[in-house]
Formats: structure tokens, sequence, C-alpha cells
């Protein structure tokens, strides 16, 4: 693995580096550890003397939280993580060791339950601790009771008190255990705000808050432990004009990152640059001027038996090279494409490996075309988005394929096999061309898992409205590959039309600005306070837009910005079951006919109704139709879905939406909030709005909160070693 410092030493994980290297890599970060603490006063030693913290008992599986971009005053917690790889994880101090015998297994839970019970810690950890750290977590957890902090729940104070309590006086802020454990979580804390790094200050800056005497031994300690690694990235632009320094010398920063994430970015970086450099783009049958096949041709014609049959070639026609349109034939699709912009589309994708596409809403048939398109040129080409009604609503605009279903499908019923073309002998994906859309909405661990998917040669497009809410989980993958224009990029001249579309498009250029809407297409009203707002809301879902504009209930969401407060989706929700579906909710506070959400994965939701419930579990049946029976452990993950946040609706629309905005919600609306949120109107757009000035504020000044990332050092990094 290598560092993004172009020219900082190279950074492996622990398990590789030699002692020399080792040493040197943590006498550094040590050095400039102390010259951060030079800057001001640190903290002395202390004995931990803050009173124990209970640690709270875990739940069976706890609903989602609102996505970083979400953080807010109305926010129930801290954000979830993407879909397929479930976000960072606090990484295990020890993986399982094989399978062992369920006896074995009950022992150390009823082994690790006492040692919790011990420290003050909730026996219901056991299971978790033992998954965590393996058969031996007990002893484990006796002799490192700060190990405790990687479980779910767990906060420094929790740890401190459960330390105290098993060691005594022996348990001091500047533990080593301690530091080993701090430093990983602090990175953790950041991967849900979005963080895929930290720059070493910060943490520096988090290890003094939480009362760390020595920072610089503590991030020693860590890098040492191999759980968190360091890297060094020269600054350029504004940033190396406001670091100042010597002129001689190119001003950098120290990043530091939990291994698995810096590895999925090291590994995007590698495979993308992978991608665009076996990448050969076809010629023209003339222009090949194959010779050797027509050796092989008039060979074949010599070996007709006197029947006149030519023999059977030995290869399968499945192992032959797959079809590789020529120049030629790219241009004939492009001037045959539907519009301007998906030409160019056409033409980007004929000659390179890698082509990000931005765009609205309108700007999908676009990428929906070039399936099409490339289809027609033989390529086995392939369409993936975020949810089923993207699924569904790319299938009407690219068409049927060859087997009569459309070459669309979800990114996680792809990378399952649940759908699509299947995998390949080598357990790539068998096709020639991807294209992904809501692009955007992919985390470093998810994106690393899509190209590690893909064939060395296989085009690959990116897709996706670059103005809407990042990821739920860390990193800004589609935005770091727009800023370090690696490849071609392709920006849609197709405007999303009607009042709403005029709207959202103000909105991205950072205006507030009314627009006409004859038809009642988009509706501000003003509230004076939370409680006004959530009854305008529940009136305009259950009468005014289905009365006047004929927008059944089913079809009207209401958006706002977290789960908690006086209008969050809680309290919404209230209002519109007991308006819509009252009852004492006595399946697990679900009652047949309640609207529900599902949330198999962090960062996917699925919208659902209740049809009954049982000791099996509750019955749901989903928007495709569908039906599944989610048993009681993972109930707790269902929320009531009249009412959602904005990041719950990322890749869904619905004929008619309600955005709520209290008068709390300022700090946490951004230009990119309202964006996405004002978006997911299709017909009808309804502003409930108590929030005063900071709507306009918002729009007008508040970008989304900056994400520390390193794909785009490693990026460039990348591509100025691979010219040499």
């Amino acid at each position: 693995m290598t560092d993004t410092g172009n020219g900082a030493p190279e950074v492996t994980d622990g398990a590789q580096l030699t002692p020399e290297e080792k040493a040197a890599k943590v006498a550094e970060v040590a050095r400039r550890m102390r010259e951060i603490a030079a800057q001001g006063p640190t903290p002395g030693a202390t004995v931990l003397g803050a009173p124990a913290a209970r640690i709270p008992a875990p739940q069976a599986s706890g609903p989602q939280t609102p996505g970083p971009a979400e953080e807010g005053p109305t926010a129930s917690g801290p954000a979830a993580s993407g879909p397929a790889a479930s976000g960072p994880q606090a990484p295990a101090v020890a993986a399982p060791a094989a399978p062992v015998p369920e006896r074995q297994h009950g022992d150390a839970l009823r082994a690790t339950a006492e040692v919790l019970a011990a420290g003050g810690a909730p026996a219901e950890l056991a299971a978790a601790a033992v998954a965590a750290l393996g058969e031996e977590a007990p002893e484990r957890l006796r002799d490192d009771p700060w190990a405790v902090l990687g479980l779910p729940g767990v906060r420094p104070e929790h740890a401190d008190g459960f330390a105290q309590k098993l060691l005594g006086p022996e348990a001091a802020p500047g533990d080593e255990r301690r530091a080993r454990a701090l430093v990983p979580w602090l990175l953790e804390q950041a991967a849900l705000r979005g963080h895929s790094a930290l720059e070493l200050p910060e943490v520096a800056a988090g290890l003094t808050r939480l009362r760390m005497p020595d920072p610089a031994a503590a991030i020693q300690a860590a890098v040492a432990d191999g759980r968190v690694l360091p890297f060094q990235e020269e600054l350029t632009g504004a940033e190396a004009h406001a670091a100042g320094g010597d002129e001689d010398e190119v001003p950098t920063r120290t990043l530091l990152a939990l291994e698995g994430l810096a590895m999925a970015e090291d590994s995007l970086a590698e495979k993308l640059l992978q991608l665009m450099a076996t990448f050969v783009p076809g010629e023209d049958p003339q222009e090949a001027g194959d010779s050797e096949e027509t050796e092989e041709t008039e060979g074949a014609e010599e070996t007709e038996d006197g029947d006149g049959e030519a023999a059977v070639p030995a290869e399968d026609s499945a192992e032959q090279p797959p079809v590789d349109p020529g120049p030629t034939a790219w241009a004939a699709a492009a001037g045959a494409a539907p519009s301007s912009s998906a030409t160019a589309l056409v033409k980007a994708v004929a000659e390179h490996a890698l082509v990000l596409h931005t765009g609205g809403e309108a700007a999908r048939a676009e990428p929906a075309a070039l399936v099409t398109t490339a289809r027609g040129l033989g390529l086995r080409a392939w369409a993936a988005t975020w949810t089923d009604q993207g699924r569904d609503s790319l299938a009407a605009l690219a068409g049927p394929g060859a087997g009569g279903e459309a070459p669309v499908v979800t990114l996680a019923d792809l990378l399952s096999g649940a759908a699509g073309p299947g995998r390949a002998p080598d357990g790539t994906l068998a096709l020639d061309l991807l294209v992904v859309l809501d692009a955007p909405l992919l985390d470093v661990e998810l994106a690393a898992t899509v190209l590690e998917s893909l064939a060395d040669g296989t085009r690959l497009v990116l897709s996706g409205d670059p103005g809407q809410l990042w990821s739920a989980g860390p990193g800004r993958f589609f935005a770091d590959l727009l800023a370090a224009k690696a490849c071609p990029a392709v920006a849609s001249r197709t405007p999303d039309f009607g009042p709403i579309g005029e709207l959202v498009s103000g909105v991205g250029i950072g205006e507030l600005q009314p627009v006409e809407a004859p038809d009642k297409e988009v509706v501000i009203l003003t509230a004076k306070d939370a409680g006004e707002a959530v009854h305008r809301a529940v009136q305009l879902l259950t009468d005014s837009i289905p009365r006047a504009l004929g927008i059944p209930v089913e079809q009207v969401v209401l958006l706002t910005p977290g789960h908690g407060g006086p209008a969050g989706t809680r309290a919404l929700n209230a209002a519109a079951k007991a308006r819509l579906n009252p009852g004492p909710g006595r399946f697990g506070g679900f009652d047949p006919g309640d609207r529900v959400v599902d949330s198999p994965a962090p960062g996917v939701t699925r919208p659902a109704r209740v049809l009954d419930g049982d000791a099996t579990g509750l019955h749901l049946e989903y928007a495709d139709g569908s039906r599944r029976t989610v048993p009681p452990a993972e109930a707790a993950r269902l929320r009531h879905g009249w009412a959602l946040t904005v990041h719950q609706a990322l890749g869904r629309r619905w004929p008619g939406a309600v955005v709520v905005l209290p008068e709390d919600a300022a700090p946490a609306l951004t230009r990119q909030w309202v964006y996405t949120a004002f978006g997911r109107g299709e017909r009808h757009l309804s502003v409930v709005h108590a929030a005063g000035p900071a709507l306009a504020q918002a729009v007008a000044e508040r970008q989304a909160q900056p994400r520390t990332t390193r794909l785009r050092a490693v990026l460039a990094e990348n591509t100025a070693a691979s010219e040499y």
C-alpha cells in the first residue's frame, strides 16, 4: 500500500513493516505531535476520577439514524454507513478462531457476561464481545478493559468506568491500552460523519478532550498496533497558500486513517488506473488488417470434406473474444442517440474505459440510451441503480433487452448475484460495460467492492447528480473523482423541466427564487413553530394533496431533517398514524395497515406496508409487490414510514413530497440538503417552513460540510508514478 505523499516513505500494514521502518514512522508521528502540544498546555496525567458511566444495554438491531449530512438538532444519533459494506466497524482485537463446539461457545458467553457484570456493563454485550474478541473475550477484557470501547454503543466514559471497576487505581488516563482504544474510536466516529481520514492535529485535539495526557504517545501506540496508518499529503492550491512555510519546501499535512478505510481508498485508486491502463478501444475491420484471420479462413476452406462441410472449430463459441466495435460503429451509434448529451456520452465511452456523467433526474435518460446503444453494438452492457424504484424507472427508459427484460438491476442484486449478468470463471462480472447510477451514494468501501468485481478493460460509467447528498458511509468517491479530473466527465445539458425542476436548479446554484406554478406544483407554507408545522404537514398528507391534486396518500411522503425533535420523523409519524391508522401497536408497536420502512442494511431503505403479525414476525408487503416476514429479532430496524429523513429518501421520488422545516432545523440545513429534499417530488412539492431566514441562508451560503479523504491525492500520486 502506498501513501499519498509524493515522496513520503511507503506505508504498509503493521505485519510488513520492518522494526526500523516502524520505529522511524512512530518517531515522526511523535515529533509532529510534540510540536502541536508545544503550541498549548497539555493536561497532566490524573487518575480517572469521573464517576463511572454505566454502559447502556444494546438493542438487538437498532433503527437506522440519519446520514452524516443530516446531523443536527433533530438527529437522534450517529450516521448510518453505506449499503453493502456496513461502514467502519470497530476493528476486532482478535479474529475469532475456527468454529468451536456449541458448549464451549456457551461457556465463553457466560464467562464474558461475568466479566462485563464485574465491570458494571450489561451482560447483553457478551455476544458482541465474543464476536469481536473471540472465545478468549473474558481474558482479553480482564487484561485490556478498554477493549470494550469497540463494542456497540460504548463510549469512552463507559469504557473508563468499566476499566476503573476492573483495574482500580491502575486505571490511569495515560494507560497505553486506553490509547490504543481511543485513537481508533476517534477515527470511527469521524467515519460516521463521512471522513475516511483525519488530520493529525484533529486527532490530537480529540485525545486532549478525552484527557489523554500525551496525545503523541497515544498515536504512537495506535500506529504501532497496526490499526491506524499515517500518511503524508502535499498541499496544493489554496491549502498550500494557507499553510505558508518555506518557499523551497512543499507544505504537507499528516493524515491518520483506519486500516480498512485506507486500504479501500488505495484499492480504489489502483483499480481505477488499472481499468484505464488495460483498456484498448476497438478497431474498424479494414484498419485491423488481420491477415492471420484471412489465412485461417483459407485454411478452413481447405479442410472442407467431400460434402463441402467445414470442420468445427475446437474453441467453444462462449470462449470466443468479446465483441469490440470500432470507431465507425460507435460513431454511427452516437449519431443515432436521442439527444446531444447522449451523443456526447456515447462518444466518450467509445474511447475511454472510465467516464463520469453528471446531471439531474431528466438526465438519467442518457445512461439509459447508452446501455441500449451498447447492447445494439453487441456489448454486454448493464446498468445498476441504488433502489428498486430507480431500477424500474431506468428500465422503462432503456427498454427490454434480448430476453425481454431490461438490463437494469439494483446494485445490491448485481453484487450479490441475485440478478444481472452473472460471474465469469475468474469471479468478475460477465459484462463489457457497467453503468452505475446514483454514484454519489457510493462510499469508499462499496465503491472498492464494485471496482474489484470488474475485469481488466471493462468500460465503467459512473453517473449521478453532484448537487445531492453524499454517501451515508465514509468518503466522497464521486466528488473526489470529479475533482481529480483523471478521466472524461460528460455534463448533461438536459434540464429538469417544470416548476419543481426550475426551483431545484436554482437551489443548485445558490438561489432560492419563487417559481410560477399555475397547477400548484410548488406550494410554500409558513408555520410559527414545530407544532403548527406538524399539523400542516399531516393535513397536506391526509387531505389537501389527495383532494386538490388527486395524488393518493400512499404516494405522498413527509421529509424532515432528523428523527428526533418536535417535528422529526417520530413526531410526524405519530401524528400521521393517529390520523390515518390509529391502533395500539400490538405487533411491536405496529398495526396492520401501517406504513413502514425496512432497513435491511445501513443506508438502504425499503418502503413497505404491514399486513399482519404473529409469533414469527411482521408480515410486510413492499412497494414492488414482494412480501417478507421480518422476525422479531430484526423488527427494531423498522420505522413508521409516512415521514422519512432526506437521507432515507435517497434514490427515490414520490408523486407528492412535503418538506418540513421546523424552527430548530437551521444547523442541519445546507444547500446540498435542500437541493436533495426539494428534488424528491415528481408532480408536487409542498414546503412547510418554520425555519425563518435559515432556509435562504443555507441555500446561498452553507455548502455541505467538507469531508477529509485521501482518494484524490492517491489518484494523483499513482498517476504521476505511472508516468515514469
